[in-house]
């Protein structure tokens, strides 16, 4: 098992930024791909980006350039830095662990309980 806990969501204006942090705990971090989902009301979930240790990164074409995701093995925490926000960014962000490859379906093995998102206009 491996259980996974986000926080540093909040509100921010447009254009501003902010840094979610994903600890997880339970098995080997560093095996493991990690990565962030997004859903908005009334929109399915959306892989924002995700990050397989020493391999690939995936970013969603809506945040490329804007969004950065790392990961600190020694602390078992992902990030997700998030910059030049927009409204359009505004959801329910979550934490995702599986073994095995990056997939952007919501396959994943793990999910954090969500933390949220809002970007005023």
């Amino acid at each position: 098992q491996v259980q996974l806990v986000e926080s540093g969501g909040g509100l921010v204006q447009a254009g501003g930024s902010l840094r979610l942090s994903c600890a997880a705990s339970g098995r080997t971090f560093s095996n493991y791909a990690m990565g962030w989902f997004r859903q908005a009301p009334g929109k399915e979930r959306e892989l924002v980006a995700s990050n397989r240790n020493g391999g690939s990164t995936y970013y969603a074409d809506s945040v490329k350039g804007r969004f950065t995701i790392s990961r600190d093995n020694a602390k078992n925490t992902v990030y997700l830095q998030m910059n030049s926000l927009k409204a359009e960014d505004t959801a329910v962000y979550y934490c995702v662990a599986r073994a095995g490859v990056l997939i952007t379906t919501p396959k994943w093995d793990y999910w954090g309980q969500g933390t949220q998102v809002t970007v005023s206009s």
